[in-house]
């Protein structure tokens, strides 16, 4: 079964260019999943565009705190367009066009900027449990401490993305051959340490960082309801709908990097295991869509980003106005738990 499995691959990634692969899936399904990968890019590149444009044009949204959320939609947008476009062209044209240097760039460019971004959400996650944890004590945080965080995000992503690019691992093709990405099928052991350590150290991490201030972040809220039961069921409202956001973050991390991340270990750890390569494709395509999920749940769910946002989308309009005093609940914990930054941190 390896050996097949092998040889499958070997033959799949030697397909010459101008052939559709027409052998894995029918021509159709190729065009069924350049139309997904187009409406998650144009939106991921629209969403994304809008925040950074958004940030720019308004001085209240240049805080510290929400230096890690601009970083993520920087991130996002640079996987949108660097790794769906490219994908939704080739889903279009049936096979990979870019030949092996434009597999190699766009392997290299998903992997660095969607590793860029999974690090951003964990470095807001972190962000969030500094200011209202407070675990330093009465530290504030500061820009520094935020532009650390960004800068932390990409060398880090820099620095477990390039050495496929010279000899630890490769970026091969994947899925219905329509994309590239780390070797996840070499039984190398040079290779296997490399997706070892990559899974590790660029998912296992990030997560445990996101549960890890998550879970300290409701702990201290729960701790400030209590002191503030005097104030009836306000304090209660807010840290409802603080945990429902936390879920939805989790949740959506889970949703598009859990799959990709348990499809790369099963074929890492069982040599004989064989994934229909349409199967293989999902999760590929779960992660590059998270450029649209990231900003509807991390930006346009804080609300001085949305109050921004909706007026410049909808000519000086916000259709959410009404809706505004109940949301400021979010922030009554929040508040009464730091008061360093004017930017909430939920």
């Amino acid at each position: 079964m390896e050996s097949l499995q092998s040889s499958t691959f070997t033959q799949m990634n030697t397909v010459h260019q101008g052939s559709v692969n027409d052998h894995i899936i029918p021509r159709i399904g190729y065009t069924i999943l350049a139309i997904i990968m187009g409406l998650s890019s144009f939106f991921g590149i629209i969403l994304n565009v809008i925040v950074i444009v958004v940030t720019v044009k308004h001085r209240q949204l240049r805080q510290p705190l929400n230096y890690a959320l601009v970083n993520l939609a920087v991130a996002d947008l640079g996987c949108a367009l660097f790794g769906g476009v490219p994908t939704m062209i080739c889903n279009a044209m049936g096979y990979f066009s870019l030949g092996r240097i434009g597999c190699v760039l766009e392997g290299f460019a998903v992997g660095f900027f969607g590793i860029a971004a999974l690090c951003s959400v964990a470095v807001i996650a972190v962000d969030r449990y500094l200011v209202v944890c407070r675990p330093m004590g009465t530290i504030l945080f500061q820009t520094k401490h935020a532009v650390a965080g960004v800068l932390f995000s990409w060398v880090w992503s820099f620095i477990w993305n390039t050495p496929p690019l010279f000899g630890w691992g490769s970026y091969q093709l994947e899925g219905v051959m329509t994309s590239c990405a780390p070797d996840w099928y070499s039984r190398d052991p040079v290779n296997v340490s490399f997706i070892m350590c990559y899974f590790l150290l660029c998912f296992a991490l990030p997560f445990a960082i996101i549960v890890f201030s998550y879970s300290h972040l409701m702990y201290t809220l729960r701790q400030v309801v209590k002191l503030q039961m005097a104030e009836g069921g306000s304090t209660a409202k807010a840290e409802a709908q603080v945990a429902r956001m936390v879920v939805v973050m989790i949740m959506a991390f889970l949703l598009t990097w859990l799959p990709y991340a348990a499809f790369a270990l099963s074929v890492i750890f069982d040599s004989n295991l064989y994934i229909n390569p349409v199967i293989a494709t999902i999760p590929a395509h779960l992660t590059k869509s998270s450029t649209a999920f990231n900003p509807i749940i991390y930006i346009f769910m804080n609300r001085q980003f949305r109050d921004c946002a909706l007026p410049f989308l909808f000519c000086g309009r916000n259709p959410w106005a009404t809706s505004t005093a109940e949301s400021d609940t979010g922030n009554t914990v929040t508040s009464s738990v730091s008061k360093s930054s004017t930017v909430s941190p939920l």
